[in-house]
């Protein structure tokens, strides 16, 4: 038994094998040499870009059964060349984790209790209460009479997760509804 043991040292099988350098069969012990990656059971791979930075990196994501099972770089990209940074390595969990929130939340003003809300609903919520501030803070001029066409009422933050079409399309809606306050998290 022990001439077994030693014989699944992998500096014996370095020294005894093809693979002198160590790094292949050599360095793989009987549980590797039997391991298969998650995805190669995918049913089908998806495109998609990182979700948490303006940099876009590709993404390929893999599918079995309808459920994501691993994302990983994408090779192909010349902008990450199939690398991703801790955030975007960990970009799986956005969508398996079982705390992710699926449904509109809202706590009304005062409230102690967050409530589900239907998506018409909430869409009406904002709708109205962006058309209300707007009225409400609206300025044609200034104090000196110089035409401004603006609204102080309104103002956006981008947040890191954005990529570049998302808020380059921000920053027109906002700048159409008359706001001139309009940020991004990754300037600040």
């Amino acid at each position: 038994m022990a001439q077994g043991f030693v014989s699944e040292w992998s500096l014996l099988r370095q020294l005894r094998g093809p693979d002198k350098l160590g790094r292949g069969s050599a360095a793989m012990s009987t549980r590797s040499r039997h391991l298969e990656p998650r995805t190669a059971t995918a049913d089908k791979v998806v495109s998609s870009v990182c979700p948490f930075c303006a940099v876009g990196c590709a993404q390929k994501v893999y599918v079995k059964d309808g459920q994501v099972t691993q994302i990983e770089g994408d090779p192909a990209s010349p902008i990450s060349r199939g690398r991703l940074c801790p955030k975007g390595s960990a970009s799986l969990q956005l969508v398996t984790s079982p705390t992710r929130v699926t449904t509109i939340r809202y706590r009304r003003p005062h409230g102690t209790e967050w409530e589900d809300l239907d998506l018409d609903t909430a869409m009406d919520m904002i709708a109205d209460r962006v058309v209300k501030t707007r009225r409400e803070t609206w300025e044609w001029q200034d104090e000196e009479g110089r035409r401004t066409r603006r609204t102080l009422g309104i103002a956006s933050l981008g947040g890191a997760t954005l990529d570049n079409e998302e808020n380059y399309l921000m920053k027109k809606l906002y700048t159409a509804m008359g706001a001139i306050q309009i940020e991004n998290q990754a300037r600040i």
